[in-house]
């Protein structure tokens, strides 16, 4: 009887019943664990926007019940510096309570630790400190004239790009589009907050904490700590949810292990949702400029896309939200450019899908108005303008089917019978609209090192210091591993997020399953080779390594152009009187190479195209620019979908295997969910309303303008 291949399969996630049941151990949940009861620490955030502490008195919070420790930068040890010839900025020394500068609202100024939580929260209240307060820089907009060109995107991509002669062409074009869009701050805000325990044993240091790069949180600490990695140990075996802003480490992990080294014992440190809102980074606002420019049957002569977004003054980061322009489209002539503009804000890191998500809502958006103005179809305008190569590296594309995305998904969701016209269709009070968008994201690849041991009883165990945040790690490498050993999922037993395991690249940026899983086969073949050569499995068990190299060392990935692509759909309807937005339906087709699971993919891309919903109407970091506080720091008022919100979502995928990408054929899938889906939703208020709005989120206040009068 042939054996059922494993990788593909809807799988239900081995790790489910740990999770509903409760069993599953979260960073702040492990308790004693043989190293002594923990001690609980709460931070005291500053309450300027800018300036310094000028003097301090921890006197009536050091009386407080309970209260074993305060520190400040008065008696706070001294530390490393973030070194920035160190590629990657989650490596880098993360300095905290080093001195008496405020950079921003909410940075730490002093750490209580006490027997319990109340208690330290309880005495946190009365660290009394005094500010020399100075002005700050708060507002995005009343920066721009000040922005400058940083030496590379992130993920050392150009900052920018130009081929042939944009003003040129786009002057010289019959027909021109000029506009602007603007994104807000946005914040990842997992259900799970941001927790870190440490315990000290001599000179070693272990950190249960919530992360999504074991590696890079190692590096980061002894960084700080000015140790050598091999006394430092990560146990993080499940994340919670990360959305980018649990790639790096924060203030809450650094000063755990500092407050624990001060008292001898282990402490515990969790944010408050509002602290997560002040002491965890933002994904930058931007304003992008996006020029396109036409013939007047729809061919794009010239295409260009400006980016100015915030970064803070102590921690430079440019999300590469112009460079998914560079692949997308056919154009002789292109620019594209990043340019930074300092606030004095939290730092800004990565969150979900970093700079494809931002610069699709407004590129594809403005496609969307380009395609209105020509008065031609919005798939036809992009099918027309679709690319036979890379556009901009002149290189093959491995696998591209976008247009099949794009003539499938008008198939499925009934594109023929789009209103023709915007502002025309009601049902009822509700003015009824379709959009749609195209979806690309740039597919990664990092180092990464995976150990399988095939034991005498045939039962193998895989280790790694990947993480699973959620999306299906555990479940998804236990399919590989099984599929290339030829054994049951049952025999097989994935230990992960501990950083005595072999090193991977952690999870983020869609790479974490492809990366993880071509690694895990490679180790099950050279696993495979081992035991055929042995008369019989050695009590101890045998081991193999597999590994996989970064993207620029793998010569795949300098001869083609590697992507993943969608096609996103959505209907929404716009009440003609209130002008509230309710998606009816979205529908999104996907290439993304091979699935490993059609059930946790799916599931993915749900939950991405749910973000891109988000984006379009309800997230917003409000910035209070007198204090520099975001002004809407809580669930309650920093808006995002809830279950009424989101309506059926259809998700389907492309049969496809990437051959260029890796062995496997696997790709990136979660973050594709979302680049695009936010400008279809977009895209479908205009054809309902006849109303383009160009700064996000779409609002009520913004469409009411617009809406045809209430009738007497």
């Amino acid at each position: 009887m042939k054996r059922r291949a494993m990788i593909g399969q809807p799988m239900n996630r081995v790790d489910g019943p740990l999770k509903v049941s409760g069993k599953a151990t979260y960073a702040f949940e492990h308790w004693d664990d043989g190293i002594g009861q923990p001690l609980y620490g709460f931070i005291v955030g500053a309450t300027i926007g800018r300036g310094r502490v000028r003097k301090i008195n921890c006197s009536n919070a050091g009386q407080s019940p309970g209260v074993r420790f305060i520190m400040t930068h008065e008696n706070a040890p001294p530390q490393g510096t973030p070194d920035l010839s160190v590629p990657s900025e989650y490596s880098r020394a993360f300095p905290t309570l080093t001195g008496t500068e405020v950079h921003h609202f909410g940075e730490p100024v002093a750490l209580v630790v006490a027997d319990t939580l109340e208690q330290a929260r309880a005495a946190a209240n009365l660290v009394n400190v005094e500010y020399s307060k100075e002005a700050g820089r708060f507002d995005l907009a009343a920066n721009l004239d000040q922005a400058y060109a940083p030496k590379t995107a992130n993920a050392g991509l150009p900052t920018d790009s130009a081929v042939g002669d944009f003003d040129g062409g786009f002057s010289s074009a019959p027909v021109k589009l000029d506009v602007t869009y603007t994104t807000p701050f946005e914040l990842a805000q997992p259900m799970e907050p941001h927790t870190c325990m440490a315990a000290w044993d001599g000179e070693n240091v272990t950190v249960w904490l919530a992360c999504q790069m074991v590696g890079e949180a190692r590096k980061a600490i002894a960084a700080t700590l000015r140790i050598d990695e091999s006394f430092v140990h990560i146990v993080s075996p499940f994340t919670g949810g990360g959305f980018g802003s649990k790639l790096g480490i924060h203030f809450e992990t650094i000063l755990a292990i500092l407050g624990a080294r001060a008292v001898d014992r282990p402490v515990k440190i969790a944010l408050t949702r509002q602290q997560v809102f002040q002491m965890v980074s933002v994904r930058p606002a931007t304003s992008q400029r996006v020029r396109l420019g036409a013939t007047r049957d729809g061919r794009l002569v010239a295409l260009g896309h400006d980016v100015t977004m915030s970064t803070s003054p102590i921690a430079e980061y440019t999300e590469q939200t112009a460079a998914t322009t560079r692949s997308l489209y056919a154009a002789p002539n292109r620019l594209t450019r990043h340019r930074l503009a300092r606030v004095d804000l939290p730092r800004g890191e990565d969150v979900r899908a970093p700079g494809d998500a931002p610069g699709l809502l407004a590129f594809e958006s403005a496609m969307d108005e380009m395609a209105q103005t020509l008065k031609m179809d919005p798939i036809e305008f992009r099918i027309l303008n679709e690319p036979t190569v890379d556009p901009e590296r002149n290189v093959p594309f491995s696998e591209r089917n976008l247009v099949e995305c794009m003539r499938d998904g008008a198939r499925r969701f009934g594109w023929e019978h789009r209103p023709r016209s915007p502002g025309v269709v009601r049902d009822g009070r509700f003015l009824i609209g379709y959009g749609m968008a195209a979806g690309i994201r740039m597919h990664f690849q990092a180092p990464t090192k995976v150990r399988v041991r095939m034991n005498r009883d045939r039962t193998a165990v895989v280790e790694s210091d990947m993480t699973d945040i959620g999306t299906g790690t555990y479940t998804i490498i236990t399919q590989v591993a099984a599929d290339a050993l030829g054994v049951s999922v049952s025999q097989v037993s994935v230990q992960l997020g501990n950083s005595a395991f072999p090193e991977s690249a952690g999870s983020g940026g869609s790479w974490g399953a492809s990366n993880s899983s071509v690694a895990v086969h490679r180790a099950c073949v050279a696993l495979n080779e081992k035991v055929k050569s042995m008369p019989e499995i050695p009590p101890e068990g045998v081991e193999a390594e597999g590994e996989i190299v970064y993207m620029k060392d793998d010569p795949n990935y300098e001869a083609y152009s590697i992507s993943t692509y969608g096609a996103h759909f959505a209907e929404v309807g716009v009440d003609a009187v209130t002008g509230e937005i309710r998606v009816r339906r979205m529908l999104g087709v996907f290439s993304p190479g091979r699935i490993l699971n059609h059930k946790t993919a799916r599931s993915q891309l749900i939950g991405g195209m749910t973000f891109g919903i988000s984006m379009a109407l309800h997230e917003e970091a409000v910035v209070d620019t007198r204090s520099g506080a975001f002004a809407n720091r809580d669930l309650a008022e920093y808006l995002v979908p809830v279950n009424a919100d989101i309506p059926e979502i259809d998700v389907v995928f492309l049969d496809e295997f990437d051959d260029k990408a890796n062995v496997l054929g696997v790709k990136g899938v979660g973050e594709l969910g979302v680049c695009g889906s936010g400008a279809a939703v977009a895209n479908a208020v205009f054809n309902a309303t006849n109303a383009r709005v160009r700064q996000f989120p779409i609002t009520l206040d913004k469409l009411l303008p617009y809406l045809p009068p209430i009738d007497a």
